[in-house]
């Protein structure tokens, strides 16, 4: 099997390169930037992605390049509709014609967080942001274009690959000795690794369609940041805080936590809790230099 990956330096995409030289698979990897032995690939120039895959064979795309700065999308619509929206249908009309799977990730931003219990694939979109908007577009044309695709929605990534929420507020706790993290935003961080290993399963089963994946549990980003905090013995002050007190330009749900029964049935296992995924987190990071626990 070749597999081309797009997006491969981001958090996910370089989880899947680990993933893959374990399991020994064969695959191209590409970023906007030809660098850490991937390839450069624009895969908002649909001349420049028609050209490079041309003279090449693959069985899979699975597509983890996206823009996800939810505050600077409100202000640039166009390049977050671009690379959220436009370019994975491309992609998915490529993997058509090549007859290859195709595979693309979303975000629980699609949802408007005015429900109390975890969102089903069968719950309405509605999202409240250009970021959320633009996926939820690339969600509908991704189906529409393709039969044999998955659509991975997924909530609150983290990894040891690039910056992320858990990462500043390990970053926050070096410089300060008080910090104050909003309350009243609440779904489940998910684990990069756990992202791609349990997605890997979920693709073998060749049932197409839409998915949420995430680790499993739910809490606030106050509650998450005091988890990490005590787990690194951080002996500073936390406070909470609400979303409002930031002035966002984008506006966030209050509730976006994702159910992945669907696709856990599936694969006959269950995502791990949120916890749980934190602790290998920072032991990686451990183990890498990046972090010493007091």
């Amino acid at each position: 099997m070749m597999i081309l990956l797009t997006g491969a330096n981001g958090q996910l995409g370089q989880e899947f390169q680990k993933l893959f030289n374990q399991l020994g698979e064969e695959y191209i990897a590409t970023d906007y930037i030809a660098d850490n032995g991937c390839q450069a690939l624009d895969i908002t120039d649909h001349q420049a992605v028609e050209e490079f895959v041309a003279d090449k064979e693959f069985d899979m795309i699975i597509n983890c390049a996206a823009y996800n700065n939810v505050d600077k999308a409100e202000e640039e619509e166009k390049k977050a509709f671009a690379l959220n929206c436009d370019a994975p249908k491309k992609l998915a009309e490529i993997a058509k014609k090549k007859g290859a799977v195709f595979v693309t990730y979303s975000t629980d931003f699609v949802f408007d967080g005015f429900k109390k219990t975890p969102y089903t694939e069968e719950d309405k979109t509605n999202p409240l942001s250009i970021y959320g908007k633009s996926k939820a577009q690339g969600e509908q044309m991704v189906l529409g274009a393709y039969n044999n695709s998955f659509v991975i929605r997924t909530s609150w990534v983290f990894g040891i690959g690039n910056n992320n929420f858990n990462k500043s507020v390990i970053n926050w706790s070096r410089s300060k000795d008080e910090l104050k993290i909003v309350d009243d935003q609440v779904s489940v961080p998910t684990y990069s690794w756990d992202l791609a290993l349990y997605s890997w399963d979920l693709i073998q089963t060749d049932n197409y369609g839409l998915y949420h994946l995430s680790n499993n549990g739910e809490v606030s980003k106050y509650d998450q940041a005091k988890y990490v905090l005590d787990s690194i013995g951080w002996k500073g002050k936390l406070g909470r805080a609400k979303t409002a007190d930031f002035n966002l330009p984008a506006k966030r749900a209050e509730y976006s936590k994702l159910d992945s029964s669907k696709a856990e049935e599936l694969i006959g296992k269950k995502m791990p809790g949120w916890k749980d995924a934190i602790d290998r987190f920072l032991k990686e990071l451990v183990d890498n230099g990046e972090l010493k626990i007091n």
